[in-house]
């Protein structure tokens, strides 16, 4: 085997020619928002092609990632750094890039919005919780495909509810 890829031009010395192959690497994956820097969080791609308003050919079989950074414009980018989708092209508002608008949701499978929340009393907050809860119970939830961000939603009630909380007692 030697004698065919090798041969020596001094003793003790061998060199090898052997055809060079043509190495394609993958485009490097990009975790950042190309816009703002911030590391995005992995969608499924049916969430992003679900929530799209813009023609699905447009939509690439690679990983997408969701910017979360409230004044950035980037609701999905992909991974290999080509594709980027706004906030325009998504057919809902996104919670994350409007957390204080009223008629946002931040419960897209039961409709509960940032205005509903903000007005509700502390204890109907807890009941609208309790809804979402029995909803995910009883399997009726479908985050991955009706919320932006991919997964489910319950971290933002939660979160709202705190911030809400913490807003009256400062009051």
């Amino acid at each position: 085997m030697a004698d065919i890829c090798c041969s020596r031009p001094a003793a003790g010395y061998e060199v090898c020619e052997l055809p060079t192959p043509t190495v394609q690497r993958a485009p490097r994956a990009v975790t950042g928002c190309p816009v703002c820097g911030e590391k995005g969080k992995p969608v499924q791609g049916q969430t992003v092609k679900a929530l799209l308003s813009v023609t699905l050919r447009q939509v690439q079989n690679v990983e997408y990632l969701f910017c979360r950074t409230q004044t950035c414009p980037i609701a999905y980018f992909s991974s290999d750094g080509r594709q980027t989708f706004t906030i325009e092209q998504v057919r809902e508002r996104v919670y994350q890039k409007e957390p204080d608008t009223d008629v946002v949701f931040v419960c897209y499978c039961f409709g509960h919005t940032v205005g509903e929340m903000r007005s509700a009393s502390p204890e109907t907050r807890v009941s609208i919780l309790d809804d979402i809860n029995t909803g995910i119970q009883a399997d009726q939830c479908a985050c991955d495909l009706r919320n932006p961000q991919g997964s489910c939603c319950l971290g933002n009630v939660r979160g709202l509810i705190k911030r809400l909380e913490q807003s009256a007692v400062a009051k």
